[in-house]
């Protein structure tokens, strides 16, 4: 029983190292705000320090992503789910002097977001971008008045008046000049963007479809880059037809399998370990766990975690 439970502990570890990170910083947090009471109590003044932020929406939510940039400190991205083709897209940003969340700026999009991320621009040396998907791909850049603008619209179906919609994508964090998307007609396609010389005060930004490729039998889900091989050429993704798959965009001749569910039911989402590239997790639809899957063993979840039934999240 206890190499069982050696095991266990083990595997745990490997699958949520990011965890025990999480689980340090909020014990630093705590550390922090017992000083500040002990100081308190010696006689001394401590800063006052609010634990939890909140900000209500005007509508429900759907999708939403932290900028990186260091320069734009506690930013958000927020976008609505209303039933009907006009949806919004509100930044908002934590004014640190009222420690209140403050709308910076709102602007219209085409049906709900299906994904929003911000360029992941950690230095801040590129354009403020953002990025939607729903209908198409949307590129949007900040202004330095802070008001939105659409750079671009990236359109891979330009010789028909319908289109495929995007159930989401991925911006590349080791080159940001790769956005990958995935879409319900079975395809996966990597984006090239360019960002042009500065026109006034905004920067052109234009994109080309770099390859497309049929992923999986139905419908793709969702994709997302891996860091493993220096970040910039392996990505995976899931799909309607049950499984999760791997691609090399300098191989694309063929993919590798990681994982297929034994009953068939379509994956919706998958995420990367961001400690090891080596694990991924994706999450079946109406379950109540998140598989753990390793790239070196193809198709045997090294592990799942259940959740209570209608509490679900996956972030690795």
């Amino acid at each position: 029983i206890y190499i069982k439970i050696l095991q266990a502990f083990l595997l745990w570890n490997n699958c949520f190292l990011g965890l025990y990170k999480g689980l340090a910083a909020n014990f630093y947090f705590w550390k922090l705000l017992h000083i500040e009471k002990r100081l308190k109590m010696s006689g001394h003044s401590a800063p006052k320090r609010k634990e939890i932020y909140k900000y209500v929406a005007p509508w429900t939510l759907y999708s939403m992503n932290w900028s990186v940039r260091p320069d734009k400190r506690f930013r958000l991205a927020v976008g609505s789910f209303v039933e009907e083709y006009n949806n919004k897209v509100q930044i908002v940003q934590l004014d640190e002097d009222t420690s209140e969340f403050a709308v910076r700026s709102t602007f219209d999009h085409p049906y709900p977001t299906t994904k929003i991320m911000w360029i992941p621009d950690s230095k801040g040396i590129y354009p403020d971008l953002l990025a939607t998907s729903g209908d198409y791909l949307r590129v949007w850049q900040q202004n330095t008045d802070g008001e939105s603008r659409m750079a671009c619209l990236l359109n891979n179906n330009k010789n028909s008046d319908f289109c495929a919609p995007l159930t989401s994508f991925d911006w590349n964090e080791v080159e940001p000049n790769l956005i990958g998307t995935s879409s319900i007609d079975t395809t996966c396609t990597i984006w090239g963007l360019e960002t042009g010389q500065v026109m006034g005060r905004v920067n052109m930004v234009t994109g080309h479809v770099k390859t497309q490729l049929i992923a999986h039998d139905k419908e793709v889900f969702d994709i997302a880059f891996s860091r493993a091989g220096g970040g910039r050429d392996m990505f995976a993704s899931v799909g309607a037809d049950g499984s999760v798959r791997m691609f090399d965009l300098r191989h694309l001749e063929h993919s590798t399998i990681i994982y297929e569910d034994p009953s068939h039911t379509p994956l919706l989402r998958l995420a990367w370990n961001k400690q090891d590239p080596n694990y991924l997790a994706t999450v079946a639809m109406d379950a109540c766990e998140v598989i753990i899957l390793d790239v070196r063993v193809p198709c045997t979840p090294v592990g799942s975690s259940e959740q209570p039934q209608g509490e679900m999240t996956i972030k690795l």
